[in-house]
């Protein structure tokens, strides 16, 4: 069975890591930017796994294994975070997050911006919202 050169897998994945960073820095939307993330920590896992072949061991599966179960937690965390950015700010643009327009609550606490319903509505409705008494 023929083999990939050990330089080529290196060299692509080089090149997958430096299209990530770049990416990061270009785009502004957020979703873009975590698929740029994903695209360097994959880069990063055919560095292992490239190297591991070279060697005949199995390290670099390994540590590939523990990098996608730890991109998996970054996406849910991270689209978590976007859908809670956006209920309340209508954007997904990185520039607006530093703008000071997202109001996230007043006086230190932890509570919604006044007229934020949440993603289901309900939340702090009051009758009258509700179209009732």
């Amino acid at each position: 069975m023929a083999s990939v050169p050990f330089e080529y897998g290196l060299l692509l994945a080089g090149v997958l890591f430096s299209l990530g960073v770049i990416g990061m820095i270009v785009r502004r939307n957020l979703l873009f930017i975590l698929l740029c993330v994903e695209v360097m920590l994959n880069a990063a896992g055919l560095a292992f796994v490239v190297g591991g072949a070279r060697w005949g061991q199995p390290d670099g599966q390994v540590m590939y294994i523990f990098l996608i179960s730890m991109a998996a937690a970054e996406v849910a965390v991270g689209l978590a975070l976007f859908l809670l950015h956006f209920g309340r700010t209508r954007t997904l643009d990185a520039d607006k997050m530093t703008e000071g327009n997202a109001t996230y609550g007043g006086g230190g606490n932890a509570t919604p911006a006044a007229g934020y319903r949440g993603i289901g509505g309900g939340g702090n409705m009051t009758p009258a919202d509700r179209g009732g008494a």
